[in-house]
């Protein structure tokens, strides 16, 4: 078993990565926690497949287990399924002596996340992702939310988990798209970071190469996210470079009303305006921006998507990285680094 540990002072936790140690959860959880109510939160495909064997492992392990599930999609990370999800969990009696568990996607975790965080100021939460967008980036570092219909990730937190539990064998249950749209999240660690996952990703020919290394891949991303939020947890600088992509991916996703198009979908298309923006600066250099799109385009995720103007400008007037006028670009210079750039808002959409 691969432990990573996140060094926050006060807010440490472990990373654990290992094949086939899901069904260890309730052990792992016992050696941090006191035996007590646990809430699993998950959503309607992730239940079905897992909730099971989670609700079994935990009762093993002395934990008193309810299941509570949302609908399965992004437009469940809203304030309308956040209320749901307190009144569930009041109604079993939950105190900040228990603990949550999400288990499931990017969506599970942000929206039980935020949950964690809010409710009776706040109780403590594990993660155990189930995709492979969750398990090399948004189950680690903290980051808690729910949309509004200004926009994605606009009510949040910083509120960190107690572990996060890995499986790789869980992705064996995703479906092509759904892996693909984890792959968007391995490129940009490669793009912002490090060329050599950059170049071990444009070597693999197959989804089947990318399960053989799996562990390794996983394992490096997360490796790469603790690094950043060690060194800046509230994103106010050096972790702003794990946005490379979003903010034009953001806008896709709200253009689309979060249904055409995945979050890994969306981010694989806005690095590539990103890339292409950069190009026109000046600063993306040595063919860097091909190489993204070729390899983007090899993961079977978009490279471009039709998006208008002021559907751009919209959403960038309200990306959390603003700072009244301008808002921190991620551009890469070239394959495994970039630089933040402070752009104004209002130029973007004339490039």
């Amino acid at each position: 078993m691969k432990t990573l540990r996140v060094n926050l002072p006060g807010r440490e936790y472990d990373i654990k990565i290992e094949k086939g140690i899901f069904d260890e959860s309730g052990s792992l959880i016992a050696k941090i926690h006191p035996k007590c109510k646990a809430a699993i939160i998950t959503d309607s495909n992730v239940g079905p497949l897992y909730a099971k064997r989670l609700i079994d492992s935990l009762e093993n392990s002395g934990f008193s287990p309810f299941l509570v599930t949302v609908p399965a999609g992004e437009s469940s990370k809203s304030i309308e399924m956040l209320e749901f999800l307190y009144s569930e969990l009041l109604k079993q009696g939950i105190t900040r002596t228990d603990l949550i568990i999400a288990l499931g996607g990017g969506v599970v975790g942000d929206l039980t996340g935020f949950c964690a965080a809010t409710l009776l100021r706040g109780i403590p939460f594990i993660q155990i992702p189930t995709t492979l967008l969750a398990q090399v980036d948004s189950s680690v570092g903290g980051k808690v939310a729910v949309n509004l219909p200004h926009g994605k990730n606009l009510v949040g937190a910083f509120y960190q988990p107690k572990m996060v539990i890995i499986d790789p064998l869980c992705l064996e249950t995703l479906s092509d798209r759904n892996f693909s749209d984890g792959m968007a999240e391995v490129i940009k660690y490669g793009v912002i970071l490090d060329e050599h996952l950059f170049c071990q990703l444009e070597k693999t020919s197959s989804r089947t190469d990318m399960m053989e290394i799996i562990d390794d891949v996983v394992l490096r991303c997360c490796d790469l996210k603790r690094m950043v939020v060690e060194d800046d947890e509230t994103d106010t600088g050096g972790r702003m470079i794990l946005n490379f992509g979003h903010t034009f991916g953001h806008a896709i996703e709200k253009k689309y009303n979060f249904t055409d198009y995945t979050h890994g979908e969306a981010v694989a298309a806005g690095m590539v305006m990103a890339a292409e923006l950069g190009e026109k600066w000046g600063i993306t250099l040595d063919n860097s921006s091909e190489r993204i799109r070729r390899l983007i385009k090899k993961y079977n995720l978009p490279d471009r998507v039709a998006i208008d103007k002021q559907s751009l400008a919209d959403a960038v007037a309200v990306d959390k990285k603003g700072k009244g006028n301008t808002v921190a670009l991620i551009v890469p210079e070239k394959i495994g680094k970039v630089i933040i750039k402070d752009t104004e808002k209002n130029s973007i959409w004339t490039q």
